[in-house]
């Protein structure tokens, strides 16, 4: 497979190897096991060559050997809310180092997404030049995967994955994170097709992953955001949010949004062999695999669009999976807590 090409069928081995990348970064700490308390704690200074300055205002936050990783919200430079927990500081304290990002991918998932999907390739390609884009098909009757073959054939960082047929978006997602890993990226990131996701917000998300194992754009942080959504839409993701943080003890705001970005070995170590969820829930299952191996996590706002073209895939299939998920996981790690059979999603330690 040459650049450019398609990858034909998402299941057999990629027939290429993929770009050269900078030296992988450090890797996260060791799991610990953890308790919560909530408090209103102290405004901690920065160092002075910190991106963010000092706390605004507090949630939850999770002690861990003396650190605390959890939901304080942070200002940028810009005086946008950036839920950080704390967990720069805390990575600094157990002497985190974060490595060169390496070269990114944008994973781009379609079924049914003709109208579409130049549009949103277009974009990322405008907004981050130098970043590579997957576009995941899922056998899309309406055209999607020939549209997309015909983008990668006029520009040599595009690539088409044509899977057999549709499996859902946690398949299609996982499907691209391995032919990304086994090609060398740097940075996986997830991103809708239907231009909900702000291609040109993406710099965000990149310079917040310098100092992060994983970052999410967050729709409820301060500065985040949607547009022309209607309110029971928006009462249902705030709710699944809610529910799911406090179900699983998560100090994260929007754990149900779909605008990721992982570093390479974040990803490998969240176990995504045992990945089985889809949907709305996939995304709540990477998030808290990555909170309880130690992972640190920042979440940045965007502003999320409602599509104007196309058909929204969410069902009630998705919501009813959703939440029978998060509840097992939840009384699974009390009842494991209780029992001391309880495990979390363990990362490998790397030294720097």
């Amino acid at each position: 497979m040459g650049p450019g090409r398609s990858v034909d069928n998402g299941f057999g081995r990629p027939a290429a190897s993929g770009p050269q990348v900078g030296p992988k970064s450090a890797g996260p700490p060791a799991a610990v096991r953890v308790r919560v308390r909530t408090y209103e704690p102290k405004p901690t200074a920065l160092p002075r060559a910190q991106r963010f300055d000092t706390t605004v205002r507090t949630s939850r936050h999770v002690f861990a050997d003396g650190g605390h990783y959890g939901g304080s919200l942070r200002k940028d430079t810009k005086g946008q809310a950036v839920n950080d927990g704390d967990g720069t500081l805390a990575a600094q304290d157990r002497g985190r180092r974060f490595g060169p990002l390496g070269t990114a991918l944008v994973i781009i998932p379609t079924y049914n997404e003709a109208e579409n999907i130049k549009g949103i390739v277009g974009r990322v390609r405008k907004a981050v030049p130098e970043a590579h884009v997957l576009v995941a098909d899922d056998n899309s009757p309406d055209g999607t995967g020939k549209l997309a073959d015909e983008l990668a054939a006029g520009d040599d960082r595009v690539q088409v994955l044509h899977r057999k047929g549709k499996e859902g978006l946690g398949a299609a997602y996982l499907a691209g994170f391995r032919w990304g890993m086994e090609h060398g990226y740097g940075v996986l990131i997830e991103m809708d097709a239907d231009g909900s996701h702000q291609p040109e917000e993406l710099p965000r998300l990149l310079t917040a992953l310098k100092g992060a194992d994983l970052v999410l754009g967050s729709r409820w942080v301060p500065g985040g955001r949607v547009v022309n959504w209607p309110r029971s839409r928006e009462v249902i993701s705030r709710g699944g949010s809610l529910y799911s943080r406090l179900a699983l003890d998560l100090p994260l705001r929007d754990i149900t949004g779909g605008y990721r970005a992982f570093r390479r070995e974040t990803l490998e170590g969240l176990g995504l062999d045992e990945v089985a969820s889809q949907g709305y829930c996939f995304q709540v299952d990477l998030a808290r695999r990555a909170v309880k191996a130690g992972y640190h996590v920042v979440e940045v706002p965007i502003t999320f669009v409602e599509r104007e073209h196309g058909d929204s895939k969410m069902s009630r299939d998705i919501l009813v999976e959703a939440l029978w998920r998060v509840t097992a996981w939840g009384v699974g790690e009390r009842v494991g807590k209780i029992t001391g059979r309880g495990g979390q999603p363990q990362a490998p330690h790397k030294k720097d």
